[in-house]
Order: C-alpha cells, then sequence, then structure tokens
C-alpha cells in the first residue's frame, strides 16, 4: 500500500532531484514566508533557517525522517506580544526558550516512555487551544485585508485584492488536483499579485532595484541584542511550546502511516521532537521564527510516493540559497499587505477548524460536563484575552488558557481511561 517510487535512502538521478526538491519548495514556500510577514521578521531568513533547521532534524533523526521544517504559526502571538516588550530580540530570546523546552522535553522521553505527553495533552486539552491560535489571530487577517496599510484606513481597492486572493486559494485547495492542489497558498499569493499589479497597489520599483545577491539582516545574540532571559518571556513560549509538541507527535504519526514506519519508535519520537527543537533553537540564533514539521510537505510525499530524505535534503539546500539571492527577497517584500491577508483568513480559519476536527476525529464528548467546562474555559480565556498579573509579571491570552486546560485536565475527576494517541 505504501510502496514508494523512491524509498527513504535511494538517490534520485540530478535532474529529477531539482524537480523533485523544487516541488516540497513551492508546498512550503508560501506558508513560510507568511509568519515573518505577520511578525515583521526577515522573509529571507526564514527561508535560510527553514533550510538550515531541516538539514539539522534529518542528521539527528538519522536520515530516516522525511520532513520538512517551516515556521510556524502557533508561536505568531507570543512572537508579537514578546516584539512588542523588548524588541526583535526578546523575540529570539522566547523562541530560543520554546526550543529548549523541546529538548527537555525529548530527554524526559528518552529516559522515561512517550505517553505522559499525551496523558498531559490529551484532544480536550490540544483541540480547544489550537482553535485559540487561529481564532485570535482572525482580528489580524481581516485589518490586514481591509485596510489601507497606509493610512489604516477601510480601502475597497486594497479589500477586493484581499477577495482574490482569498476565493483564488480556496479554489486551489478545493478543486486543484495532484501537486497543484499542494501549493494553494502559493498560488493564491501569485495570483492576488498579479491582480493587484492590475490595481496599481504594488511596488514593483525595490524589485527593480534590488541586487541578484544580497546579505540578509541576520540577528544575532550578543551582537544585537543584550541577551536576559526574563519569567515573561519563559511564561509567553511555554505554554505555547508544550502544546505544540501534541502537533509534532500528530504529524509523526501521520508521515509514519504515510511511509510506512513506526517513527514514535525508530528512530524514537525523542529524536525527532530534538531535532524540532534544535531546529528552533538554530532559526532563534540567526533571526528566524520558530520551526514546525510541516503537513503540506507531508502531503507532497503521499501524492509522489517520492520520501528519499535526499530530496528533502534538496529543497532545504535550495531554500538556504533562495534566502541569499536579493530580487527574491524583494519579491516577497514587495507583495502587498491585502494579498497575505486574504491568505491568512483562510489559513488562521483552517488551523482553527484543524482543532475542531481534532476533537471530532478524537471523539471527545461534549455531554460529558467535563470536557465541556474545559474547553468552554480554554476557549473564552484565550479569545477574549484574560491576564494574570503576579507583581511584574505577566500571563495572558493563549498560554493562559493553555495552562488553564492542562490544569484542569488533571485535577478534575473522570478522565477516560485512555487518552492517548498513540497506539499500543
Amino acid at each position: 500500500m505504501n510502496k514508494p517510487v523512491l524509498d527513504i535512502h535511494d538517490r534520485p538521478n540530478p535532474v529529477h532531484w531539482l524537480t523533485l526538491s523544487l516541488q516540497h519548495l513551492f508546498a512550503m514556500f508560501g506558508a513560510t514566508i507568511l509568519v515573518p510577514f505577520l511578525v515583521d521578521l526577515s522573509p529571507a531568513i526564514a527561508l535560510i533557517s527553514s533550510g538550515i533547521g531541516t538539514l539539522a532534524f534529518l542528521m539527528i533523526t538519522k536520515w530516516q525522517v522525511p520532513a520538512y521544517l517551516g515556521s510556524s504559526f502557533a508561536f505568531i502571538i507570543p512572537i508579537t506580544a514578546a516584539q512588542a516588550g523588548g524588541g526583535p530580540g526578546a523575540a529570539m530570546i522566547g523562541s530560543f526558550i520554546a526550543g529548549l523546552v523541546y529538548g527537555l522535553v525529548a530527554l524526559i522521553i528518552k529516559m522515561a516512555g512517550y505517553r505522559w505527553i499525551m496523558k498531559l495533552l490529551p484532544p480536550i486539552v490540544v483541540g480547544p487551544v489550537i482553535i485559540v491560535i487561529g481564532l485570535a489571530l482572525s482580528g489580524t487577517a481581516v485589518g490586514m485585508a481591509m485596510n489601507d496599510p497606509v493610512s489604516g484606513e477601510y480601502s475597497m481597492i486594497h479589500f477586493s485584492a484581499a477577495l482574490v486572493t482569498l476565493a483564488s486559494t480556496i479554489l486551489f485547495s478545493v478543486y486543484a488536483r495532484g501537486m497543484l492542489g499542494m501549493v494553494p497558498i502559493l498560488a493564491g499569493i501569485i495570483i492576488g499579485y498579479v491582480y493587484s499589479l492590475s490595481i496599481g497597489i504594488v511596488d514593483f520599483s525595490i524589485v527593480a532595484a534590488a541586487s541578484w545577491f544580497e546579505m540578509p539582516e541576520f540577528i544575532f545574540p550578543f551582537l544585537d541584542y543584550d541577551v536576559r532571559v526574563t519569567l515573561d518571556l519563559a511564561l509567553l513560549m511555554i505554554p505555547v511550546a508544550v502544546v505544540t509538541l501534541s502537533e509534532h507527535i500528530g504529524h509523526q504519526l501521520v508521515l509514519g502511516k504515510v511511509v510506512g514506519r513506526d517513527y514514535v519508535k525508530n528512530p524514537g519520537l525523542h529524536r525527532s521532537i530534538l531535532g524540532d527543537g534544535t531546529a528552533t533553537m538554530i532559526s532563534a540564533l540567526i533571526g528566524g521564527p520558530p520551526k514546525t514539521t510541516y503537513g503540506e510537505n507531508i502531503g507532497v510525499l503521499a501524492i509522489t510516493k517520492i520520501y528519499s530524505v535526499y530530496v528533502l535534503a534538496g529543497a532545504a539546500v535550495i531554500a538556504i540559497i533562495f534566502g541569499f539571492v536579493g530580487k527574491i527577497t524583494a519579491l516577497i517584500s514587495s507583495i502587498p499587505t491585502p494579498v497575505m491577508g486574504g491568505v491568512s483568513i483562510l489559513l488562521f480559519g483552517i488551523i482553527a477548524s484543524s482543532g475542531l476536527r481534532m476533537l471530532v476525529d478524537s471523539q471527545v464528548d461534549f455531554g460529558n460536563n467535563r470536557n465541556l467546562a474545559i474547553a468552554a474555559v480554554i476557549l473564552v480565556i484565550g479569545i477574549g484575552g484574560a491576564h494574570i498579573e503576579i507583581w511584574r509579571f505577566n500571563l495572558e491570552g493563549m498560554a493562559l488558557a493553555a495552562i488553564a486546560g492542562v490544569f484542569l485536565n488533571l485535577i478534575l475527576p473522570g478522565k477516560e481511561a485512555n487518552e492517548d494517541m498513540i497506539e499500543s
């Protein structure tokens, strides 16, 4: 059923290698550049860090897990909050802390096994938190779509670009087949960009002025900012990092089914989590957003049945090269905000819907008042923006919602005997 065209360690010929790697690059491209666009980081560094992070992941997992690591949407709100409080440096320190959490969890899993993490983070906790991640960003997406980015006022011309982009992305995601169906975000951005050119809201001069080779604006600790770890940053990042661990495990389970291997046992869940965390720490050290394995690239594997880690490594190398091509970076920067807003409306909605899907697939019983209470508290605290201030420390929004959900799940009676999504 999973008979591959190219297996894990099969090496394609050079021409096929380039083509197959470009497929994976296109699959991750739209989402990976959208995150830095939203949090005011460099798209070039996002590409470079995704490539380096993917290579690090492949090495740590002993070249057995064909996965690509791109920018994580789950950290958009924490990064934005960290930047507001301490600039880009604070965001990078927070991202590094998230990577350290992954490393710590990997160490514990190596020593104590993996089932405890799923008991701590059952679907009734993770599902509503994922819904919060999506819906908490909805105002940002709509504002980007409707408003003139210069004046901040409502603009039907700009909104029309967002609507064209949104409609195109939806049509590609629903009706396109094969590889084209795997890149609806990229396709929607391209169509939205062309439409924006036709209505005159694209400044193409920055692309014409850019050189072909350009050194990205890396952000290094100690050189570009002082390294100061605070409890505020830890409380901002750690709860989100804990929740995204569940996303990582889910991806490993799906990937294992696609390629016909048990990655939880070999090379081990601790290795893949460590690889994810290492990629995030590397990204933080050079000024990029946190990393996560990408479902889009798992989809490419499922369609093509080409599981070769060499193909994923090739995509990583191309991403690194693209990060140094000034024309590409300028082209990304010239994408109008409403175009990104149109894509974001769908993407953030899909994030929220995936949380709902997790609840449905896990058959969470909302006739049980225990489950109803946990979900209700997470949703209202997270979306409502509740916060707790203790002296000068502030715990708010999604982080507070995640902690509240984990706490309620642990103390409320009536837990199901088996909340583990990993089969024995």
